[in-house]
């Protein structure tokens, strides 16, 4: 395994630096039709240990094992991200007959929302599929070459049975996060900032050791909107899709204004038609997408912002949602695209270093890669990278112990005891995938 650091700053316990740009051999091939994985569910395939996952609706990737790993830290993670990986593909030797999005050599990837810890993972093996294509890349240190991706694909163990949830208070009270909002609200009459994003954390820890595997079967099953990711200990469903390339075209789907599902058919209709007439939910959506769509103006043309946001209903919130697509003007990857959007104001708040100085004097905890970028990409540019939104992570030194997240855009008129409700709304997934409630 090669491991490298671009951070400049303190090395990580498990980084060795510096180290040579690794010079690697990526294979890729389809599974045939009668092969078991190629009709298997994806995330069944996936490890107990290093599982590596981005999946919609039965389409996607995952990944096990670790060829190459790259932490970064500091203003300079993305940058040094993209540097590390330009300079990978340049050395790989790439065997490709299946030449679409997600084959080929490929790296799973998850960015610190401030300048933390941030992570890229190019796998050992990666199964994808799209439709009814399944193909399956090793990727090796050049000394070490598979001719055949296909012997590798081995049966699973059975997954571990979940345990028992107690759950601890997060890094702020609940009292001293709503007097929180309570201040961003002043802060926003004052006309100081238009949007602040406060978000929370709570503390689960199992008797057993949390199979992540388990976890991403329930979101993936419950959750089928979004898109269920496993990198390097986070663990989620996002519903929220930063940015998309795919060649020239380039979408993203931003939400914001969130109200819970109803007790009944009746009472969801109402929430939802409270939910589009909410001025105060409409705005927060407003600044939303203006944040993603004046990023994605410095890259891309003919973009098609729609006028109104249409309603998106989850298992648990519904959200105001609006998808933004254009046509890129320059060959600018994902990776880069990722960068120049984040945070966006549904994950920060606006103006943008207004709200984040709001966030760092009173959320009062580490976000780590919460609501940070997490996705894959490869070597032509093509990738997704989502928000990482409604997940947790596992702690690496106690495997029993996970930590949740959940935040609010808080902008005038917002109230403390909904906001409060509407976190523990956007923690049912996790606390779902968890075997609780």
């Amino acid at each position: 395994m090669i491991f490298a650091d671009g951070a400049g700053l303190s090395i990580a316990s498990d980084v060795i630096a510096p180290a040579a740009t690794p010079s690697l051999v990526a294979r890729t091939t389809f599974v045939p039709a009668d092969h078991p994985y190629a009709t298997a569910d994806l995330l069944s395939l996936v490890p107990a240990n290093g599982a590596l996952a981005w999946v919609r609706g039965g389409d996607g990737l995952i990944g096990w094992g670790e060829t190459a790993r790259l932490v970064v830290r500091g203003r300079e993670r993305f940058s040094r991200a993209q540097r590390w990986w330009i300079d990978v593909i340049r050395h790989a030797d790439i065997h490709d007959e299946v030449k679409v999005p997600g084959s080929g050599i490929v790296a799973f990837a998850s960015f610190a929302f401030e300048p933390g810890r941030s992570v890229v993972v190019i796998p050992h093996i990666l199964v994808g599929r799209s439709g009814d294509k399944t193909w399956v890349t090793a990727i090796t240190d050049v000394n070490e070459p598979i001719d055949n991706p296909l012997l590798l694909l081995t049966p699973r163990e059975e997954r571990a049975e979940s345990g028992e949830i107690t759950w601890e208070e997060g890094t702020q009270p609940i009292a001293k996060w709503q007097r929180a909002i309570s201040e961003v609200v002043e802060k926003i009459n004052r006309g100081e900032v238009d949007k602040v994003v406060l978000a929370r954390d709570v503390v689960a820890r199992s008797t057993k050791p949390i199979d992540v595997r388990n976890l991403l079967t329930r979101l993936s099953s419950s959750y089928s909107e979004c898109w269920a990711f496993a990198v390097d200990g986070l663990v989620g469903a996002t519903p929220e899709m930063l940015v998309k390339r795919r060649g020239d075209v380039v979408t993203s789907r931003v939400l914001a204004g969130t109200v819970r599902r109803g007790d009944d058919k009746n009472q969801d209709a109402n929430l939802a038609e409270a939910l589009l007439a909410s001025d105060k939910d409409q705005e927060e959506h407003e600044y939303a997408v203006s944040s993603v769509a004046q990023a994605l103006a410095n890259h891309c043309t003919d973009l098609d912002v729609p006028n109104e946001p249409r309603l998106l209903r989850l298992e648990n919130v519904q959200h105001l949602a609006t998808d933004i697509t254009g046509l890129l003007a320059d060959e600018i990857p994902v990776l880069t695209l990722a960068a120049s959007l984040h945070p966006t104001a549904a994950v920060c708040g606006t103006p943008t270093e207004r709200a984040a100085n709001i966030i760092r004097a009173l959320e009062g905890m580490d976000r780590n890669r919460y609501a940070g970028p997490v996705g894959w990409m490869d070597a032509t540019g093509d990738g997704e990278f989502g928000i990482a939104l409604r997940c947790g992570e596992i702690d690496a030194d106690d495997p029993k112990r996970i930590r949740l997240f959940a935040g609010c855009g808080i902008v005038a008129g917002s109230d403390p005891v909904s906001e409060l409700a509407e976190s523990a709304a956007k923690l049912k997934p996790m606390r779902y995938a968890l075997g609780c409630d």
